[in-house]
């Protein structure tokens, strides 16, 4: 594939961070490919996407050196400009990344070359009933020990506005969108709404809205589902909510899950893959739904989602189920499988050369 630009999102604050972002700078100077630091933490005031995509050329590859946190920053950047995006593995998670920082050049090698696999990933849009502010007295607060926040987010000029469909944000999350309270003392009052129908009104400490991709990060430490990051869904989480239904909901991509702030409830905040984007008062809303863009995310080889759970979840077997002392046997099987089983995303036998 042409690789013409590469912007680079670098985790400043750890060392092997700043020497894989040397290795890239390296490579990109070897074969005449421009490379351009975007979305830096530094002083001063921060820019949107579009702002940022456009100072670093439109690069046709985001690499994100650092962990999920990173990664999410290098997402909003590359999903603005359709861009590719690499993450290099620096963090202590890392369900999103993909290479550990070893592999850099190699990675970069299969890009240039198209011996990558592109996987689409579903993220999250909204509407909703005003423009996203944070008060300047809340902003001073926030920028202790995180630097400058996002701008608010603009308005799509293309879509239509007005009327009980709010306002299009431009915004996109990959992971969740998520209503939060404010004061400790006080829950958030919300009437939640899924496909124009009112499902109920809760009282919690916060309420997501995530994507499969993000089902494993806020949304599963509040007790939401694991989902397949293959899958197309709507993942609602409540979180610590005082009522009896406490459960996750998993909608269609094309249901959307709408939040209005109710008339006795105090103010809640609107984070966006974990930045504070704004503050809703009551009878305020935001509709969350499928965004009609796809994250394009750069994979070497076919991604092992479940091992990868087992591993960085380091889930443990149940004593009772290991009591004959025998362990559990593993994929993938020696054999091909049968005709009716070959239409399955299976893994592959030991052996086996992976699709390019």
């Amino acid at each position: 594939m042409t690789l013409d630009r590469v912007g680079l999102v670098v985790h400043g604050g750890r060392a092997e961070a700043r020497a894989a972002a040397r290795t890239v700078r390296e490579w990109c100077a070897e074969r005449a490919v421009v490379c351009a630091d975007i979305d830096v933490w530094r002083e001063g005031a921060r820019h949107s996407a579009r702002e940022e995509m456009d100072a670093a050329g439109d690069p046709d590859l985001v690499v994100t050196l650092g962990g999920d946190g990173t990664f999410l920053r290098g997402a909003r950047l590359a999903a603005e400009n359709d861009a590719l995006l690499l993450g290099v593995d620096l963090g202590r998670v890392g369900f999103l990344t993909e290479v550990p920082a070893s592999a850099v050049r190699s990675a970069l090698d299969a890009v240039r070359e198209g011996r990558i696999t592109v996987e689409n990933r579903m993220m999250l849009t909204m509407r909703a009933s005003c423009r996203l502010e944070v008060p300047a007295q809340m902003e001073a607060l926030m920028r202790y020990g995180r630097g400058p926040m996002l701008p608010p987010p603009r308005v799509r000029a293309e879509c239509e506005a007005g009327g009980d469909w709010g306002v299009a944000l431009n915004v996109t999350a990959l992971n969740d969108i998520v209503l939060e309270k404010l004061a400790r003392d006080r829950q958030v009052s919300v009437a939640v709404y899924l496909a124009g129908r009112l499902l109920a009104c809760y009282s919690a400490d916060a309420l997501l809205v995530a994507t499969p991709t993000g089902s494993t990060a806020y949304s599963f430490a509040a007790g939401g589902p694991v989902v397949s990051p293959r899958t197309e869904a709507l993942v609602f989480t409540p979180v610590a909510p005082h009522m009896v239904f406490n459960r996750s909901v998993v909608a269609a991509p094309d249901e959307p899950v709408a939040l209005r702030v109710l008339e006795r409830s105090g103010q809640a905040a609107v984070s966006i893959d974990g930045q504070l984007r704004g503050v809703l008062g009551p009878g305020d809303w935001i509709g969350v739904y499928a965004a009609p863009r796809r994250l394009k995310a750069v994979r070497l080889g076919p991604m092992d989602f479940y091992g990868r759970l087992r591993e960085r979840m380091n889930l443990t077997d149940a004593p009772a189920a290991l009591a004959d002392g025998q362990a559990a046997p593993l994929w993938p099987v020696t054999s091909p499988p049968p005709d009716d089983l070959a239409h399955l995303a299976l893994p592959s036998a030991p052996g086996d050369t992976p699709p390019a």
